[in-house]
């Protein structure tokens, strides 16, 4: 059988507002059609510029089957370069991150510059022509420290994003910013079952204790609307007085979403007690209360945006059943640590919570995988958000595989 038409018959089999079948979460031929359809086409997001402050600083990821390395080179121009030296295809950089003057290739020594051209090749003989064996680029694109790359041949548009997502993040100076800390977690789940969790706060109440100290789930979260509700539109005419772009902007597709929302009252940032955890602030607005500025961009993305402090959300696949998560938690470049902010109250709430969702997703995905497992209905009150990201999923992947 066709595997793509396979794949497509499954998606097909999906219950308008339910959860996916089976397959979709835990198939191989599915998973392999994830990658080749969305995530070795679609822009992915890597990582922040100000990671890569100077020249030779880089930070590697693995886009699904392709190892991928960011780079800042000596002409201060931000690359995304295939991570397979052009010799036998061992990886050049093997670590997380780092700074090197050149590329160096561990295996056979092959050096290339942060560029990607070949400089040196030994015993390749006098013939060897070292312009035609340079490291292969990848698209990249920057949008306010935010960096996207896509592995595709043909990249899809980049400009609608970019200019949907700069109105927002602009005011809240990101490339003044650092990273404080960083948490990698591998979640034994579907990334599918990763985002899903995401998108509803419905579990909340009985899982996440920390986060509803500051954070209120609100319509407008769930890329539904919300105009409608009089404190939400409050917060927006205030926040967009003090010239914070607030109010809902989402594609015709749903893959991207940014909107403001209030947080719980006396809260204004994500910690145990509400109040902020950086005695600095990211915008200039000087707006006291900005509440949180949300973001997403499927499939890779969720980011959320405090007066203080910001965070971003980085999902990678890793196998069927496994999913790198990774947050970042980004202050002004200026702050000190034990001066500026107290690292224990600036982190808390999220890595309580990124652990709680992670047992969530396993679990889940240990019931998905049974056969007594049924899709059943997703809630028109509380689950608005896990069924568009299930729409977009479906409607991109049946268009997809139908090319």
């Amino acid at each position: 059988m066709n595997n793509k038409a396979a794949v497509a018959d499954l998606i097909q089999q999906r219950k308008p507002r339910h959860a996916l079948p089976t397959a979709l979460y835990s198939d191989a031929e599915v998973y392999r059609q994830d990658l080749e359809q969305l995530w070795h086409k679609e822009w992915i997001f890597a990582g922040h510029t100000f990671e890569l402050e100077k020249p030779g600083q880089y930070l590697t990821l693995q886009i699904g089957d392709y190892p991928v390395v960011v780079v800042r080179g000596a002409d201060g121009q931000v690359r995304a370069l295939h991570n397979a030296c052009r010799h036998r295809g061992s990886k050049v950089c093997s670590e997380h991150s780092g700074k090197v003057a050149k590329l160096v290739c561990p295996y056979h020594k092959w050096t290339f510059e942060l560029d990607g051209q070949l400089i040196y090749a030994g015993n390749m003989g006098e013939d060897f022509d070292k312009s035609a064996h340079g490291l292969k680029p990848a698209h990249c694109q920057v949008v306010n420290s935010y960096i996207y790359v896509c592995v595709a041949e043909q990249a899809p548009d980049f400009e609608k994003f970019r200019a949907a997502l700069s109105p927002f993040i602009t005011p809240h100076n990101l490339d003044d910013c650092k990273v404080a800390f960083e948490s990698n977690l591998v979640e034994k789940g579907n990334w599918k079952l990763v985002f899903e969790n995401n998108r509803e706060c419905y579990h909340c109440d009985g899982t996440h204790p920390e986060l509803l100290n500051s954070f209120v789930e609100n319509l407008s979260v769930a890329g539904v609307g919300g105009d409608d509700d009089p404190e939400l539109v409050a917060h927006w005419d205030r926040c967009e007085a003090a010239g914070l772009p607030s109010r809902l902007v989402m594609d015709e597709a749903g893959q991207f979403r940014m909107t403001r929302i209030p947080l719980a009252a006396g809260a204004v940032s994500y910690t145990m007690n509400g109040r902020p955890a950086v005695a600095r602030r990211l915008d200039n607005s000087g707006e006291e209360n900005i509440g949180a500025l949300l973001y997403f961009n499927y499939p890779s993305t969720w980011n959320h945006f405090l007066g203080d402090h910001a965070l971003s959300f980085r999902v990678l696949p890793q196998g069927p059943n496994e999913t790198l998560v990774t947050t970042k938690w980004l202050v002004p470049k200026d702050a000190q640590e034990g001066i500026d902010y107290d690292l224990e109250t600036l982190t808390r709430v999220w890595l309580a919570t990124n652990d709680q969702d992670r047992r969530l997703v396993e679990g889940t995905q240990a019931g998905v995988n049974s056969p007594a497992y049924e899709p059943g209905p997703y809630s028109a009150i509380a689950e608005n958000g896990v069924c568009q990201f299930d729409d977009w999923y479906c409607a991109t992947m049946a268009r997809k595989l139908a090319e």
